[in-house]
């Protein structure tokens, strides 16, 4: 098998070795050079053709910014992570990096405690390298392992840490999972099988379409710039986003949408209506719903317990649509980690609503889409360039 090769670009050199030892340690992907700003970048790419590029944006002599403006003029199509602060003004800017063609953005610790706080993102940088990195080499031609071995890997290790905590060093030492043969037995032994889809029979038949439902992680930023970008202006349907996404960065990623898309996006708020034509953004870390009052429907947020390991979850805001809009919905699923959103989806095609699912070849990673392709909750998989008008058309003729 191929390594995914990664280039780390950031000015302080602690960062630059952290994450360096991060990538090292993980099976199945190495660091292939290091820079130390957006010039030291286009240096290293003269000689070096990584997978993926870890770019910071605020450095001396060239920024973020900078690199992916000559990335654009350059027409360089390696993807870039940002390594972005949790601040509001870093919000702004990594929208813009978004803008510029970055492919996704890392919030990466920031204090005197980076070292200790590097563990909060390890499992992001690991996937995120994995989905856009490995997406990049197998497009190249390389042999590299899927996104499931390395979330397989995370798991591992969070199950090692969590034994030398409970029992200490030694007791660890005698329980750890730590040879290769191992590791690969577990992951194939563990690994999801390729099955037929469960067929399922709706209780209605799909109705007209009063609301849509969309739910999105892993490659989502660009997917959803895409899909809105093109979306047909006339739709009157509400539409409710959930986006996997930190919470210092929803508000500006709803603006950043807002400026190409034909219809109003905003961040949702709790308890405003639904209004037709106009896109709501589940707030980070809030789960977004719907709620059915006697004077119409509203947009609900709470902070209740993650589903699926997250919050906003896209199963919460899927069975409130099935429940509170049974055939008269469109659900639809799209590139992501993991399996968030296919039980709801999958409920919602039970209840008659019409639904869509990103196929594979189009899908930065083909996780939440296919689980709930594999449970029955897809009607109908759609390639990214095409799920705008799609939705459109559905939305149109179904109003």
């Amino acid at each position: 098998m191929d390594e995914i090769s990664v280039l780390i670009c950031d000015d302080s050199a602690l960062m630059r070795n952290l994450i360096g030892r991060i990538v090292d340690e993980t099976e199945g992907m190495n660091v292939i050079a290091r820079a130390e700003n957006g010039l030291d970048l286009i240096e290293k790419l003269k000689t070096v053709q990584p997978d993926v590029i870890l770019l910071d944006i605020q450095m001396p002599q060239m920024d973020g910014l900078g690199f992916l403006r000559h990335k654009k003029e350059a027409k360089i199509d390696i993807p870039v992570i940002i390594l972005s602060s949790l601040a509001t003004e870093g919000a702004a800017i990594t929208m813009q990096c978004l803008e510029l063609g970055a492919s996704d953005f890392i919030t990466k610790p920031g204090g005197t405690s980076v070292s200790l706080k590097i563990g909060d993102v390890t499992k992001d940088i690991i996937e995120y390298i994995a989905s856009y990195g490995g997406a990049y080499a197998t497009k190249k031609g390389k042999n590299v392992r899927e996104p499931d071995f390395f979330s397989h890997q995370i798991k591992l290790k969070q199950a090692e840490r969590f034994v030398i905590q409970k029992k200490g060093e030694e007791s660890a030492k005698l329980a750890e999972i730590s040879n290769a043969e191992a590791k690969t037995m577990s992951y194939f032994n563990t690994a999801a099988k390729k099955k037929d889809p469960v067929v399922i029979v709706p209780e209605k038949e799909c109705g007209k379409i009063q609301v849509i439902a969309l739910g999105i992680s892993t490659g989502g930023p660009n997917a959803l710039r895409e899909l809105f970008k093109n979306i047909n202006p006339n739709i009157k349907q509400p539409i409710l986003v959930v986006q996997h996404m930190p919470a210092v960065f929803t508000k500006e990623f709803a603006a950043s949408l807002n400026s190409l898309c034909p219809l109003t996006v905003t961040e949702a708020r709790d308890g405003e209506p639904l209004l037709p034509g106009h896109v709501y953004i589940a707030p980070g870390d809030y789960h977004i719903y719907v709620e059915h009052r006697p004077l119409g429907k509203l947009v609900r947020l709470s902070q209740e317990a993650p589903r699926n390991g997250h919050r906003p979850s896209a199963d919460v805001l899927f069975e409130s649509v099935a429940k509170n809009y049974q055939n008269n919905a469109l659900g639809i699923i799209m590139t992501g980690m993991g399996r968030d959103g296919a039980v709801g989806l999958a409920e919602m095609r039970k209840k008659g609503a019409w639904t869509l699912g990103q196929d594979q070849a189009s899908s930065i990673v083909y996780g939440m889409p296919k689980v709930a392709w594999e449970l029955g909750g897809v009607q109908k998989q759609v390639p990214l360039s095409k799920m705008a008008s799609e939705l459109s058309k559905l939305a149109i003729e179904n109003q």
